[in-house]
């Protein structure tokens, strides 16, 4: 009769947080040291250094250390991190690293619906799809899919309208849910 081998195996490591040995363990993103001590202790550890992309930004400086920032390759995409890491654990998207610190609103911007203060702005996905979305997230968690337009709707007076392209025209309608307002093809 034979055995299978075990979600974890014992390695003769130990832990370097509390000295309890370390298990080999399965997970999403593969195989990881853990400890066994778990969950007490929460130590881990990839069991093999993924090939990443690390590209050192020349003349860029962390805004938190002022230490050089490196482009890395993560479980969403592409990011920057600070070369100091883990001692600063700043990052940043791609689209933030040239964007001004306190960027004021543009003239044409769109006003938040839903929290009244922020502004929507363009954002990318992991996907990199554009989406609309409130500049004071994460307290505002309002976004659109479509490119806002600062008009109130004719039908149910919400603060917002959206450009939609369908299959046949190029139309203004209203993002609200339960609000059917479609302006005639542009």
């Amino acid at each position: 009769m034979s055995t299978l081998s075990t979600h974890h195996e014992k390695t003769s490591e130990a832990c370097p947080k509390c000295a309890s040995p370390l298990h080999i363990r399965n997970g999403k993103q593969g195989p990881f040291l853990g400890c066994s001590a778990y969950p007490e202790c929460d130590y881990l550890r990839p069991l093999h250094e993924k090939s990443e992309v690390k590209k050192v930004l020349t003349g860029s400086s962390c805004p938190l250390c002022q230490n050089e920032l490196v482009l890395k390759q993560g479980r969403f995409g592409l990011f920057i991190g600070c070369t100091d890491y883990p001692n600063c654990e700043h990052t940043a998207q791609l689209s933030e690293q040239n964007k001004p610190v306190e960027e004021a609103p543009k003239e044409d911007s769109v006003p938040c619906p839903s929290c009244k203060s922020g502004h929507l702005i363009a954002r990318q996905s992991r996907f990199g799809k554009t989406f609309y979305a409130c500049d004071n997230y994460p307290d505002c968690k309002y976004a659109v899919n479509d490119k806002p337009v600062n008009e109130f709707c004719p039908e149910c007076k919400w603060p917002i309208l959206v450009e939609r392209k369908t299959a046949t025209a190029k139309r203004i309608i209203c993002p609200k849910k339960g609000c059917s307002y479609r302006s005639k093809p542009l």
